[in-house]
């Protein structure tokens, strides 16, 4: 009797899976120029010391400053020697909000929306590591909002990785707690991160942004002012996941289509070409309703799929925006015509 070759079931995405070292490698040069050249003395610090932001002057007390810190403006004015005083710059602050809520467990590529995000989540921590830079994270469950304190180093982004992809899947209580489904939305999760967000820095939103979304495109969405409050203290950087069948439909015959969110079934015949047309225009305009929210409150954009190089995707962001950080002033900003 002849044996059979055992078929190896492919698993689950792994860490490494999801974060392609050599790709991660090259853009961390790129990413942590364009960072140094925005954050750099763009704001206060809080330590006292060398740095680069004036705090103001004082008198120069011999043996005790240095003469090349003097600051020979005032010391004209007032003809008593006086020394600039500096505060050191900032160390970079990262906080993540990270939708794991019903409507992130859909994929029909490779990756589903949820893996995608902790790509996303990896690749922006790596990239934004730094001596002393710190990483939080607020992750928002069907089981409600679960905080992870922002701290530094390779290990806790590592640990917080790992919690992202074998945190519980949407369905019954949480294993951990007990408790049952959560009420709350992006727009109270945003809330949760501008109260422990205290510091200026950077803000990551990872989602598909459709909680809170109004059918009515006139009306802004729900998660629209908490977002703009964010992104006047800090800046904020949206990371739309999408699926590629969330865009159009395919013709595949009667299919069934269930709202993660509420449970709510509808059988459709995908071979109808006015309904595939339809669903693909409103796909279109709810995207286009997006983009407009997100440009209204400030924050930076970029749109990941599941189907597509999501290292290129964020490779190709990055240079965009170094392009737009290098690019000339203007003639409003003492350039000629």
């Amino acid at each position: 009797m002849r044996r059979r070759t055992p078929v190896a079931v492919p698993a689950d995405p792994t860490l490494g899976d999801l974060t392609p070292e050599q790709r991660l490698r090259r853009l961390e040069l790129t990413v942590t120029r364009r960072l140094d050249g925005l954050l750099h003395g763009e704001r206060r610090g809080l330590l006292p010391g060398p740095g680069s932001e004036p705090a103001g002057s004082r008198e120069y007390r011999p043996g005790e400053d240095e003469v090349r810190r003097m600051d020979w403006s005032v010391t004209a004015r007032t003809t008593v020697p006086h020394v600039r005083e500096v505060d050191a710059d900032r160390e970079l602050t990262t906080w993540l909000l990270v939708d794991a809520s019903p409507s992130m467990e859909y994929g029909t590529a490779e990756l589903d929306k949820r893996e995608l995000a902790v790509a996303a989540v990896a690749t922006i921590g790596f990239l934004t590591a730094g001596p002393g830079s710190r990483l939080g994270a607020q992750v928002l469950t069907p089981y409600g909002l679960h905080r992870v304190p922002a701290r530094s180093g390779r290990t806790h982004l590592i640990r917080l990785l790992r919690a992202l992809l074998a945190a519980p899947r949407f369905g019954g209580p949480d294993p951990e707690t007990g408790r049952t489904t959560d009420s709350a939305g992006l727009a109270e999760a945003l809330a949760a991160v501008h109260r422990v967000a205290n510091r200026r820095g950077l803000v990551v939103v990872v989602s598909d942004f459709l909680d809170g979304l109004p059918d009515d495109p006139r009306l802004p969405a729900a998660w629209e002012r908490p977002l703009r409050r964010l992104s006047v203290r800090h800046q904020v950087l949206a990371v739309e996941v999408v699926d590629p069948r969330e865009l159009e439909l395919p013709d595949v015959g009667l299919i069934t289509l269930a709202d993660p969110e509420t449970g709510d079934c509808r059988e459709v015949w995908t071979g109808d070409r006015d309904l595939r047309e339809r669903y693909a225009a409103a796909a279109a305009a709810q995207r286009d309703q997006l983009r407009r929210a997100l440009r209204r409150a400030g924050a930076g954009h970029l749109a990941l799929r599941t189907d597509r190089d999501w290292a290129a995707d964020i490779v190709r962001h990055v240079h965009a925006q170094r392009r737009l950080a290098l690019a000339p002033a203007g003639p409003h900003r003492g350039g000629t015509a």
